[in-house]
């Protein structure tokens, strides 16, 4: 018995090309050495793997959760650089990936987190929370409303400091496919230092950096940049668990 015509014409993906990701474990990024695994990964049941999105998933995407200049507002505009962050989520084959969940979060303008554990000597912005998310469209672009973030000092060598980045992380329909990669912006003198960054391999460490457009640029109002993520494939962004 033959197999059918449209089994046969079912594509196959592309392995993943694990030697453009960072490393688990990296010697410069002192505290991989406490959190990346040195045993062998075990693999999740079928029934765990296809578990759905908690309650920040698909279905309570607010009015303003992608535009983090409006989203935490108390008494006045967060303060900073307003920045237009967009970009499309694309398979191996630079097909869009539509309906995807893209998390946002990232430092204030002073380059520092609401978060309890930071405790970097720089000012909390009463009207930045630094955290947003949207759904990709049918061209699987995604857009945010932001502050550009500030670089601050992290500890992990001597005068360290984070340059300017975004964290970003999408979700595919089941909760267990959440992939995290870091955005990083042009010209930034930073780049060399951190470890974050060289610890991924140097030929493809171009594709964390996001490229500054005039077009996306919204006049007197926010700079715009383009950061593409693709997640298969020769041209597959790092992220940072495999």
């Amino acid at each position: 018995m033959s197999s059918s015509p449209q089994a046969a014409a079912l594509p196959t993906l592309t392995p993943r090309d694990w030697p453009s990701h960072p490393s688990y474990i990296y010697a410069g990024y002192r505290s991989t050495a406490k959190r990346g695994p040195t045993q062998p990964l075990i693999p999740l049941k079928a029934s765990l793997g296809e578990l759905r999105q908690p309650v920040y998933g698909h279905n309570s995407i607010g009015e303003l959760d992608h535009d983090l200049t409006r989203n935490a507002r108390r008494n006045g505009e967060p303060l900073g650089e307003r920045m237009i962050l967009t970009g499309q989520v694309l398979d191996e084959r630079r097909r869009p990936v539509r309906n995807t969940l893209v998390e946002l979060w990232q430092a204030n303008a002073c380059g520092r987190y609401v978060h309890k554990v930071d405790q970097h000597d720089a000012p909390l912005d009463p009207n930045f929370l630094g955290a947003g998310r949207c759904l990709t469209d049918d061209e699987g672009r995604y857009r945010f409303l932001t502050i550009k973030p500030g670089a601050y000092p992290w500890g992990n060598h001597p005068n360290a400091w984070r340059p300017q980045h975004i964290h970003l992380s999408l979700f595919g329909e089941y909760f267990a496919s959440r992939l995290v990669t870091q955005m990083y912006f042009p010209g930034d003198p930073l780049h060399q230092y951190d470890p974050m960054i060289t610890g991924t391999p140097e030929k493809v460490r171009n594709r964390l950096i996001a490229d500054f457009s005039l077009d996306v640029t919204e006049e007197g109002y926010a700079l715009g940049y383009v950061f593409d993520m693709v997640l298969r494939g020769a041209d597959e962004t790092p992220f940072e668990n495999r």
